[in-house]
C-alpha cells in the first residue's frame, strides 16, 4: 500500500502547532485551532514532511465558523510524495489516523458512528462531519487535531482520506472528563469551504496555452458536475496526459484529486449513476 507520508506537522520557528495533510502537492488542511496564535493571512508556517524536509508555507485561507484553515506550499519547493485519493466514509467504517502528535503516542483507529452528520462545532458553524468512535480510551486526544481521517485499516487497502479531526465530545457525566467519540470534518466539507479546489482553476493545467492552442474540451464542459458524470474518463486522460509527458507529476497528482472530488460530490449528492 502506499505510506502514510501525507501528513504534515506545522511549526512557527521551533513551536509546533499541530497536524495537516496534504490534500494537493500545493494546499496543506488543517484545523484552524491548531494555528494559535496566528492572526493574519500570509502568514509564515513550515511544513514539515514525514522524511524530515521543511517547506516554507503561508496562511492562505481561514474559515473560522468551520474551524478549518489552508496553507501553501511556497512555488520554490517540489512536493514528490504521493497523493491519496479523497473519498467518503459511511456508519460502520473501520477508521485510523496516520499521525500522532509524538512518537510516544499510540495511532488511532476506531468505527465511524456516522458518515454524515450535521454538526455545530467549536467554530459555530454547522459543518458536515463524521462521528468517530476510538478503540483507544486516552480520556484526552488534544494533540491529534489536524490529522487526516482514513477510511479502513492501514494494512489493508490503500488509503483514502475522508476527513479531518477537529474535536473530541465530553463525556455527560462528568464535566471534566471526555468521551472516546470524536468528530472530524468531511473532505467534501472541505472543498465546499474553499474555492481553491474549484474545477476552473485547472484550465491552464489540462490545456497549457503555449502547446494546446486548441482545446478540446470547451470551458463550460469543465464543470464539477461534468466531471462528475465522466470521473472514469478524467482518470483515463489523465493517465494519457501523463504518458505523454504532456503533464509533470504535481499536476498529475493535482488533477487525480479534482478528479477524486468530483466522485465525492456525487456521492454527497446520492448520485449513483
Amino acid at each position: 500500500m502506499t505510506d502514510a507520508s501525507y501528513w504534515v506537522e506545522l511549526f512557527q520557528s521551533q513551536q509546533r502547532l499541530g497536524g495537516g495533510v496534504l490534500l494537493t502537492r500545493r494546499f496543506v488542511l488543517t484545523a484552524l485551532h491548531c494555528l494559535r496564535g496566528i492572526t493574519s493571512l500570509d502568514e509564515h508556517v513550515d511544513v514539515v514532511l514525514t522524511d524530515g524536509s521543511r517547506l516554507s508555507g503561508q496562511v492562505c485561507r481561514r474559515d473560522k465558523d468551520a474551524d478549518l484553515a489552508l496553507i501553501m506550499i511556497s512555488a520554490a519547493y517540489e512536493v514528490l510524495i504521493p497523493i491519496p485519493r479523497a473519498g467518503v466514509a459511511h456508519g460502520g467504517d473501520d477508521w485510523h489516523g496516520p499521525y500522532r502528535p509524538a512518537a510516544s503516542e499510540v495511532h488511532l483507529r476506531g468505527q465511524v458512528d456516522s458518515g454524515t452528520v450535521e454538526y455545530l462545532c467549536e467554530g459555530g458553524g454547522v459543518i458536515q462531519a463524521l462521528q468517530l468512535t476510538a478503540h483507544q480510551s486516552l480520556g484526552d486526544y488534544s494533540g491529534y487535531s489536524g490529522g487526516p481521517v482514513v477510511k479502513g485499516l492501514p494494512e489493508d487497502h490503500e488509503p483514502v482520506i475522508v476527513g479531518i479531526l477537529l474535536e473530541q465530545a465530553p463525556d455527560r457525566a462528568a464535566a471534566d472528563r471526555s468521551a472516546n467519540v470524536l468528530f472530524a470534518a468531511t473532505i467534501g466539507e472541505a472543498m465546499r469551504r474553499f474555492d481553491q479546489f474549484d474545477v476552473e482553476h485547472l484550465l491552464d493545467v489540462v490545456h497549457p496555452a503555449s502547446s494546446h492552442p486548441q482545446r478540446a474540451v470547451q470551458n463550460q464542459d469543465l464543470t464539477v458536475d461534468a466531471a462528475a458524470a465522466t470521473v472514469e474518463s478524467w482518470f483515463d486522460r489523465i493517465d494519457e496526459w501523463s504518458q505523454r509527458k504532456l503533464l509533470d507529476p504535481s499536476q498529475v497528482a493535482e488533477l487525480r484529486f479534482i478528479a477524486a472530488k468530483a466522485a465525492v460530490e456525487r456521492q454527497l449528492r446520492g448520485d449513483n449513476t
